[in-house]
């Protein structure tokens, strides 16, 4: 694992050939008694060890290297099944172990406690989260092939075997009820329900997941896509004894800087001696009018460049999970996943994973509700859930300050929808809400999709 040098050195990379190593972590991290921010230590000290992965153990799902040429042959014998583009990203999340204790797509049973019950109880009568549905459905063309088969082959869009699933179970795929579960609405508009669900099969297919080998994609930015184990690896390396994440899937702003700078000054005040933000940006799925991952990856660097962010309290990474839009449901997978990677802090901020009614003017879901199911939520009990502050552009010292209810008139609160325009148009904001560099990638953005001369608009592609 190493550090880019010049222009890149504040972003944590791995190298191209990567190790998959199993680690070995040391156990008992003191966790304060509720989950909520500056409550005391039960032990009052501070370990200096990473939180155990859900299940006791980081489950990595990789074929050992010299087994892989035998999968490969085997997996020319048994029934195949294509993966699209989102299927792949989740073969990505089961392979590298961000779903720990889970060892491959769902079978019913777990699929119908993540639908009810957002947990999932195993074996020895302990519970963890899980929120969303990681299934894979197959159309009943595919169920014909497959057959009397125990296992199948599972390929890309080239058909180059990606993994094996093993004793398989295949079951009813009840979109209406998986769609109402997640989303609580059956409205029509849902971006990964139209993506993923509305169309795909009547049935769903679980079993035990072996993957062939890491997942990359070949976009310049694999070496962004640090594993659960190489997180927890540098983590350890930065002798960190307590480690905050961040998810995002917009551009940084000062504001947000704001919030992060604040909570390691926080974590400090309740006697850690090295936290750690780790800054993870969603890199799956995203519907159409998200700024791409790429450019997002671009503007994170200028942010680090400009000394926004300290880099060497800083881990910036990529999350691999495609998005949902699920507000409450959907956050409690967000803060689970950084769990296995050796989070014991996660910052939530207003609507969670939220998005506007497909139907409707007006938000999905409550703003403030995804906060309070992260306090409640099965299976979260070790994770503290640190809430934004309101940050917003103080007018009186010409920077992102936290909102002062005092003095309302001295505040200008500027909306993802007002950033976004103010980009398209080549306006600047205010100074001190962005800085330069990363607006300028912004506004580079939004120039890249203005219509050219020849008259033809260039289509936004997803992350």
């Amino acid at each position: 694992m190493a550090l880019m040098s010049i222009s890149m050195s504040n972003f944590l990379i791995k190298s191209p050939n990567p190790q998959n190593t199993h680690l070995r972590f040391r156990q008992g991290l003191a966790i304060p008694h509720k989950r909520s921010f500056g409550i005391g230590h039960r032990t009052g000290r501070i370990l200096c060890a990473l939180i155990e992965a859900d299940g006791g153990n980081l489950v990595e799902l990789f074929v050992k290297g010299d087994l892989r040429d035998l999968k490969r042959r085997e997996a020319l014998e048994i029934p195949r099944i294509k993966l699209s583009r989102i299927d792949l990203q989740w073969v990505h999340v089961l392979g590298e172990g961000w779903a720990s204790p889970l060892r491959g797509f769902m079978r019913e049973s777990e699929f119908l406690q993540t639908l009810h019950f957002n947990s999932l109880r195993l074996d020895d009568g302990s519970v963890v989260n899980m929120s969303v549905p990681i299934v894979l459905a197959i159309d009943d063309k595919q169920k014909q092939r497959v057959g009397e088969s125990d296992r199948v082959a599972l390929v890309d869009s080239n058909n180059n075997t990606v993994a094996i699933l093993s004793n398989i179970e295949i079951y009813k795929h009840n979109k209406e009820e998986r769609i109402a579960r997640t989303w609580g609405t059956t409205a029509p508009g849902l971006p990964y329900a139209d993506e993923a669900i509305t169309n795909a099969g009547h049935w769903l297919i679980g079993g035990d997941l072996e993957v062939i080998a890491p997942i990359r994609y070949g976009d310049g930015l694999d070496r962004f896509r640090l594993s659960p184990a190489e997180l927890r690896e540098e983590f350890v390396r930065r002798g960190a004894d307590a480690v905050f994440a961040f998810q995002l899937r917009n551009p940084v702003h000062n504001g947000h800087a704001l919030l992060m700078t604040d909570t390691r000054r926080r974590l400090l005040e309740m006697g850690y001696k090295n936290p750690v933000l780790l800054l993870h940006p969603l890199g799956g799925y995203t519907k159409a009018d998200d700024v791409p991952l790429s450019w997002r990856m671009k503007q994170h660097e200028k942010v680090l460049e400009d000394g926004v962010l300290d880099p060497e309290t800083t881990v910036v990474a990529i999350f691999p999970s495609p998005m949902h839009y699920a507000g409450p449901t959907e956050v409690q997978w967000h803060a689970k996943a950084r769990i296995n990677a050796g989070a014991n802090f996660y910052i939530v901020g207003r609507d969670p994973a939220g998005m506007g009614h497909p139907l409707e003017k007006r938000d999905l879901y409550d703003a403030d509700h995804g906060k309070k199911v992260l306090s409640m939520a099965p299976g979260l009990q070790r994770l503290n859930i640190l809430p934004f502050k309101v940050a917003a552009y103080d007018k009186t010292q010409g920077k992102m300050a936290f909102f002062d209810p005092s003095r309302p008139q001295d505040f200008l609160f500027i909306s993802g929808t007002k950033m976004r325009t103010l980009a398209k148009n080549k306006e600047s904001p205010p100074d001190g809400f962005m800085c330069p560099g990363g607006w300028k990638v912004l506004v580079d953005y939004y120039d890249s999709l203005a219509v050219p001369e020849n008259g033809k608009i260039p289509e936004a592609v997803p992350a």
